[in-house]
């Protein structure tokens, strides 16, 4: 899937397509560097773990995408949102979606909020704060409309799909050319997502790699590119009623954007919940671009891109602090 990209992308430049080829030989032979040990999960439902990452007060859940890799709020020990956030006098934790199998394949979204989101945080001896990541946030204020929270709040996550504009018929045409595998299989793997963002912007996609074929292996640059590309290109399958959730209710009929996205059969307005809500919104996200946002009261918008509002160089500044300054303004 790559290389079909990089074909369409470097045609006319063989020096381009020589460069990031050898960008992605680099990447592919770079050292790789230890990952932390899973926290504790103090409550499961299913496959899915509620981990604890310590702190004391008010628990904040933090709720990731479906697709990939939850440790991109546990980045490094320098870029961990979760570990910053228990340091600020907060009981952090985390969920962990598990990695689904065929036997899951009618899990679609409304049900992750049912029947695996919901019962975590009922678990808890108060009604947490929710701050939901990408499709996270999706799921997160479906959880804040069937289950009391103390207030929910968003990172780039997608609600208003039909902001997807241009890209809506290239994911479109992803999820018609893979449907029937995937519905055979009872997952989506997560390679096939991964190609259809990379068509979102396969020009950034190839310009990373030719990058990196000029850093130096063991630069601090370079193990940074590594760690972010590993997250990436990592990740669960999707279940196939999940995936379907995804691109026909979601990216093809906008079901939250036109207030019918119904769970336990409840519709789904973000701006009618009875808690706080805010949302951060990257005006520079090509995953999530800045359309597809809530139209909170309570929006905030930053310059980052859709993860390095999370783990840039001035994710601390401008969304780390903001975040603990709104929890703690909730007492």
């Amino acid at each position: 899937m790559f290389l079909s990209v990089l074909r369409s992308e470097t045609a006319a430049s063989p020096d381009r397509m020589a460069r990031a080829l050898a960008g992605l030989r680099a990447y592919q032979g770079a050292p790789r560097e230890k990952r932390p040990d899973r926290k504790p999960a103090i409550h499961r439902a299913g496959r899915v773990a509620l981990r604890d990452y310590g702190g004391e007060g008010r628990p904040v859940v933090f709720v990731p995408s479906l697709i990939n890799p939850p440790d991109i709020l546990d980045h490094s020990p320098d870029t961990s949102l979760l570990r910053w956030i228990a340091a600020q006098g907060f009981h952090a934790l985390l969920v962990d979606w598990g990695s689904p199998g065929p036997e899951d394949r009618d899990h679609d979204l409304a049900t992750h909020v049912e029947q695996l989101l919901v019962p975590l945080l009922q678990a808890l001896p108060e009604p947490p704060v929710l701050v939901g990541y990408c499709l996270g946030g999706t799921l997160a204020l479906g959880a804040a409309a069937i289950t009391p929270v103390a207030g929910v709040a968003t990172i780039a996550a997608p609600w208003h799909f039909a902001g997807y504009g241009e890209g809506r018929p290239t994911l479109a045409a992803t999820w018609a050319a893979v449907q029937p595998a995937a519905a055979l299989l009872g997952v989506l793997p997560m390679e096939v997502l991964q190609a259809g963002f990379w068509q979102l912007d396969p020009a950034r996609t190839i310009a990373k790699y030719e990058a990196f074929a000029d850093l130096a292996p063991n630069s601090d640059t370079a193990r940074a590119f590594v760690r972010l590309e590993d997250w990436a290109n990592a990740g669960a399958p999707l279940p196939y009623a999940a995936a379907a959730s995804l691109f026909e209710d979601c990216i093809a009929n906008d079901l939250p954007g036109k207030g019918a996205w119904v769970i336990a059969g409840t519709p789904v307005d973000p701006r009618a919940l009875a808690c706080p809500t805010v949302e951060f919104v990257s005006l520079s996200d090509r995953i999530v671009p800045a359309a597809t946002a809530i139209g909170l009261a309570d929006r905030r918008d930053l310059g980052a891109g859709h993860v390095g509002m999370i783990v840039g160089r001035s994710a601390r500044s401008r969304l780390w602090e903001p975040l603990a300054n709104w929890i703690a303004a909730l007492d």
